[in-house]
C-alpha cells in the first residue's frame, strides 16, 4: 500500500497516511487509503485546488478515486473543494448540514473567502455548488476503508460548533484534529467560535489518541501530545476557563 507520497508534495505519515499542506492559508489535507476505500480529510479552498488534489490522488493511488470524504468543520479553507470530488460519501459532524445548506451559508463562506484573499470568481464558483455532509456523526463513527477502521469523532464544538477529528490506528496512532490545534500561528476563534467549550475539546482528542499518537493541526506540522497539553493551558487561559 507505501506508495512515493512526495513526488505528489504530501508528506507520509504511515503506511497509506499521509497529508498536504496548501499553500494560500497553510491548511492540512489528509488521506487514508484502504483496500475498498480511500478517505480524505478536508477538501480544500476552491475548485481549483479540490481538482488538483483529485489528481495528485490519483497518482499517488495508481488511478483510485476519492469515495470517502470527512470535513473537520465549515470554514471555506477546509471545504470548498469538495465538489471536485463527485460521488464521493461526505461525512460532517452533526449540525454542519444545516449550516451548509442555506442561502446564507454560501454568502457567508463567500464572504469570509474573499476578505481572507481568495478570488471572487473561485469563490462564486465553488459556493454554488457547495456540497453538504450527507452523513452526520454525532459521537464516534467508525467507517471500514478494507483492510483498516478508522474513527471519524465529534470532539467539538471549539473552534467551531462543528468539529470532527479523524483517528488512524497503527503502529502509532494519528489524529487528524482540524482548526481545534494549530502549530504555525496562534488558534484562530472566529465569531462561531465556542471558547469555553474549546480547551474540553482538545482533552477529548488527548482521550483518542494518547500520549504516543501524531496529531495533525488544522495549519502547521505536526506535533505531539505535550503541545497539544500545553495549547490547551493556553486556550483555558486565554478564554478564563477551566
Amino acid at each position: 500500500m507505501d506508495v512515493d507520497w512526495e513526488a505528489y508534495g504530501w508528506e507520509r505519515l504511515a503506511d497509506g497516511v499521509g497529508r498536504r499542506r496548501l499553500p494560500g492559508w497553510d491548511a492540512t489535507v489528509g488521506l487514508v487509503l484502504g483496500t475498498r476505500a480511500v478517505l480524505m480529510y478536508d477538501t480544500g479552498s476552491s475548485l481549483a485546488e479540490g481538482s488538483e488534489l483529485r489528481a495528485q490522488v490519483r497518482g499517488i493511488t495508481g488511478g483510485r478515486k476519492v469515495t470517502h470524504i470527512a470535513l473537520s468543520h465549515p470554514h471555506f479553507d477546509h471545504v470548498l473543494g469538495t465538489a471536485a470530488f463527485a460521488g464521493a460519501e461526505v461525512f460532517g459532524a452533526v449540525g454542519s448540514d444545516d449550516l451548509l445548506s442555506g442561502a446564507r451559508a454560501r454568502e457567508e463562506l463567500y464572504g469570509d473567502a474573499v476578505r481572507q484573499g481568495l478570488d471572487p470568481q473561485a469563490a462564486t464558483e465553488a459556493t454554488d455548488v457547495l456540497v453538504v455532509p450527507r452523513h452526520l456523526v454525532t459521537g464516534e463513527w467508525t467507517l471500514d476503508l478494507g483492510d483498516r477502521q478508522v474513527l471519524l469523532a465529534n470532539v467539538g464544538p471549539g473552534h467551531t460548533g462543528h468539529d470532527l477529528a479523524l483517528c488512524v490506528p497503527g503502529e502509532r496512532e494519528i489524529v487528524f484534529c482540524g482548526d481545534l490545534l494549530e502549530e504555525s500561528g496562534e488558534p484562530q476563534a472566529g465569531p462561531d467560535a465556542i471558547p469555553s467549550r474549546w480547551p474540553d475539546a482538545l482533552d477529548r482528542l488527548l482521550a483518542l489518541g494518547g500520549e504516543e499518537a501524531a496529531y495533525v493541526p488544522g495549519h502547521g506540522a505536526v506535533v505531539d501530545a505535550t503541545f497539544v497539553r500545553a495549547q490547551r493551558g493556553e486556550l483555558a487561559r486565554r478564554f478564563g476557563v477551566s
